[in-house]
């Protein structure tokens, strides 16, 4: 699967990204993801796109709550 234009790692699920977006409903986290590497991504906004990400360079790192709505 793709999301603009990125290949969405395979470690990326629909159960990881609820599980982190049920973490931020709950508590004070702030979730995200690299769609490239896959590397969980912190302190960032719900409806983040193409932030860089510290693991791989890449600007790639979308909030979990807004990657929900692509892959659900």
């Amino acid at each position: 699967m793709k999301i603009d234009g990125i290949k969405v790692h395979r470690s990326i699920t629909v159960q990881r990204v609820c599980n982190a977006v049920e973490a931020h409903n709950v508590g004070l986290e702030d979730p995200g993801f690299c769609l490239a590497c896959g590397a969980d991504a912190f302190a960032v906004e719900p409806d983040a796109e193409h932030y860089e990400c510290e693991i791989c360079g890449e600007k790639a790192v979308f909030g979990a709550s807004n990657l929900l709505v692509y892959i659900a």
